[in-house]
């Protein structure tokens, strides 16, 4: 397994981006001192979100996603999505959904050997990140077939608090929440568009503020058809919930 950072040069964003890429090699036979063989891809691939304050290497450094997805001969690709949540922000080059949901794939599909299938193509995330994951997941389902969200931040369309992390991206939070911005809306839109629906993955720490924006997003997906498999432990807002369930995500795609 290969531990890969790119920087290139975004079209969506118009600037330099890093992205780190876990990329199955060949393993090696540790006693005879030469490599195994293995599959050379065309790999399935997860693209991994982080949360609120983070960046590309939150996931290797908080979690073991390395040696899971190591065992699963699995290609993780980990953007940096700043402060965005993962949307087109009102501001010039902050394209943030189509930077997940159209460039990364597309540009991370020609610099590696990634499969192009839908069927082999996940999205995941944490808090900031679950809801880019979630909100990603469905706009763009042509990409994506499965979605992961852990301890998704889906609140800020439901509750009257203010959160200032996401209003300041936002020009106005009443029309955003009739928007594909709000997964509600957008799992509407693709039905109604008859494009396919991903299979979810959510899962939330009984002790996390985030739990019943989570349950009511479980709620309406399962209302709307949706096939959903539902994880609530006793945990908080934390990087040990967070590194349990990842293995646990792996576990339920199809690999």
């Amino acid at each position: 397994m290969a531990l890969i950072q790119v920087n290139y040069l975004s079209c969506a964003l118009y600037r330099t981006v890093p992205v780190n890429v876990v990329l199955p090699i060949d393993r090696i036979d540790y006693d005879k001192a030469e490599y195994l063989s293995q599959s050379r891809g065309p790999f399935k691939t997860l693209y991994l979100l982080h949360g609120l304050l983070g960046n590309h290497t939150d996931w290797i450094s908080g979690s073991r996603i390395q040696r899971w997805a190591e065992e699963k001969n699995l290609a993780v690709v980990m953007p940096s999505g700043e402060n965005a949540f993962y949307f087109d922000g009102r501001n010039p080059h902050s394209d943030y959904g189509r930077f997940i949901g159209e460039e990364l794939p597309d540009i991370t599909r020609r610099m590696f050997p990634l499969s192009d299938k839908r069927e082999d193509t996940y999205i995941a995330g944490l808090s900031m990140g679950g809801y880019g994951a979630i909100r990603n997941g469905i706009v763009y389902s042509d990409k994506f077939s499965h979605v992961a969200g852990l301890s998704a931040a889906v609140h800020f369309f439901e509750y009257e608090e203010e959160d200032e992390n996401v209003l300041g991206l936002l020009d106005d939070k009443e029309y955003a929440k009739k928007t594909d911005l709000n997964p509600k809306v957008a799992i509407d839109e693709l039905i109604a568009q008859k494009r396919p629906m991903p299979e979810f993955y959510l899962a939330c720490g009984r002790q996390d503020d985030l739990m019943p924006a989570n349950e009511d997003l479980r709620d309406y997906l399962i209302e709307k058809g949706a096939d959903v498999t539902w994880v609530e432990e006793d945990a908080g807002h934390e990087w040990d919930f967070w590194d349990d369930q990842i293995r646990k995500v792996l576990e339920w795609l199809p690999l």
